[in-house]
């Protein structure tokens, strides 16, 4: 049996060279085809597919928009850069953004669906369906029928979810609430469709619904004692314990509390019959 004798070094060093040139050139092949991939027009992004139901805006204005803020092409685009750059578009809630091979980008977009304006009148900022404050066009809104809320930093949602509440229990009213506001001490206020201020006071959502039921369920017996109807409200204060002061148009100030039981009617007392002689 015959023994294998060992390669002498510069044999050993001959194959190591071989080999280390033979993995350089695979590397610049490899480098130089990825170079050309980067930079091959056919790659370049020239189609971005918009879905989702659009309102406030339009996949024409978007592409238009949007596709100069793009770099990159269909390997090397940054998809979460791409996602932020949507969602800049204003109106632009969420998007979600993949490639779609070989030159595409197909993007899902959610809107925001604006529930009541924010701030002050003089701010562009609206409040959508999750309590969220995003900044839009506000010429491009009907104002009918959208309230206006208003409270300290971060209180959005709970100022909505309380709008939410507050709504229907006024509902037997028929007026409509066209700003409700939330106040740095915890203090609620409510505007109705009419125009009446309405102070709502402070406490516990429970303890506000409470006192604004009390006044809904009294205040059309209380304003027929004055000739006049609900919508006759000028301003109310529910801020007392057992009852609440309002104001009517054409009536001063008066406190408004559930008129007593009227009595009922007793019968007549029946003439006695002459007595007979």
């Amino acid at each position: 049996m015959k023994q294998t004798l060992p390669a002498p070094l510069d044999v050993k060093l001959m194959n190591v060279t071989a080999t280390v040139l033979f993995l350089g050139c695979a590397a610049l092949v490899l480098a130089a085809a990825s170079w050309w991939v980067v930079r091959h027009p056919a790659f370049a992004i020239s189609r971005i597919i918009v879905e989702g139901e659009l309102v406030h805006n339009n996949a024409v204005t978007l592409r238009a928009n949007v596709a100069p803020s793009l770099t990159g092409n269909f390997f090397t685009i940054d998809l979460g850069a791409a996602r932020e750059t949507f969602e800049q578009v204003p109106w632009v809630r969420e998007a979600q953004v993949r490639r779609e091979y070989p030159n595409s980008l197909r993007v899902e977009l959610h809107e925001h669906v604006a529930e009541a304006f924010w701030g002050p009148d003089t701010g562009a900022e609206m409040v959508n369906s999750f309590g969220e404050v995003f900044e839009a066009n506000v010429g491009e809104v009907d104002r009918e029928g959208i309230p206006r809320l208003q409270g300290p930093d971060n209180s959005s949602q709970q100022v909505l979810q309380f709008y939410r509440m507050l709504a229907p229990a006024l509902a037997p009213l028929s007026l409509e609430i066209d700003e409700l506001v939330l106040s740095e001490r915890g203090s609620w206020r409510a505007r109705l469709g009419n125009g009446a201020q309405v102070e709502l006071g402070g406490g516990t959502v429970e303890q506000v619904l409470q006192r604004v039921q009390r006044f809904v369920r009294t205040l059309e017996a209380v304003t027929a004692q004055y000739q006049r109807r609900a919508d006759a409200l000028e301003s109310a204060d529910l801020r007392y314990e057992d009852g609440y002061a309002l104001r009517l148009h054409g009536v001063s100030t008066v406190q408004g509390k559930m008129p007593p039981p009227r009595p009922k009617p007793q019968p007549k007392p029946q003439p006695a019959a002459a007595a007979r002689n």
